[in-house]
């Protein structure tokens, strides 16, 4: 009799584990989201913080061309002084 039914068996059991995987996955992925979601609260503040220190940031290429400004007219200069 059971091996009347053995096909039947199989595809419950294997059915079963197919079922029992998927939510594991499912377990393991939400419990991924609520540790990504725990993180980007706590990240929350601190990039407030990282924004106010780059604020900046778009300044940086007036300060490298005031800087090749000064470079070139003391070359300038050393070139006045020593004749060269």
């Amino acid at each position: 009799m059971l091996a009347d039914y053995f096909g039947w068996y199989l595809g419950l059991s294997l059915g079963f584990a197919a079922v029992a995987l998927v939510v594991i996955v499912v377990a393991v992925i939400l419990t991924l989201a609520a540790r990504i979601a725990h993180q980007a609260q706590e990240a929350g503040p601190v990039l407030e913080m990282v924004r106010e220190y780059t604020d900046e940031l778009p300044t940086v290429p007036k300060i490298n061309g005031s800087a090749v400004a000064i470079l070139e007219a003391a070359r300038s200069a050393r070139k006045a002084l020593t004749g060269a």
